[in-house]
């Protein structure tokens, strides 16, 4: 079976928790660095509130922006994407509790 150019495009959940798992992983690797969000946006040259929105996931950071934020907290995007791949599996294999 072909896949069609819309099943290549993730939907917009797939896409909001792409979002939350790179920025909870930025997030991590920044504050087990000891980091403040204000000197690690800088080195990036973005501002403040819109690293703070992409590590809240609520927004969509381009490749150039991730590749400058992840530099600014010594790491390359491969680091990321790794940390990314670990979190995602941790998360996959998670037992899922339901609410009685």
């Amino acid at each position: 079976m072909d896949a069609t150019v819309t099943d290549l495009h993730p939907r917009r959940g797939e896409r909001a928790a792409w979002r939350h798992a790179i920025g909870r992983r930025l997030r991590e690797v920044r504050l087990d660095a000891g980091l403040r969000l204000v000197d690690v946006a800088a080195a990036a040259q973005v501002s403040a509130q819109y690293l703070s929105e992409v590590e809240r996931g609520r927004k969509e950071a381009s490749s150039e922006v991730l590749g400058a934020v992840t530099r600014a907290l010594g790491m390359t995007l491969v680091d990321l994407a790794g940390g990314l791949a670990r979190d995602l599996a941790r998360a996959a294999d998670a037992p899922v509790l339901l609410a009685a």
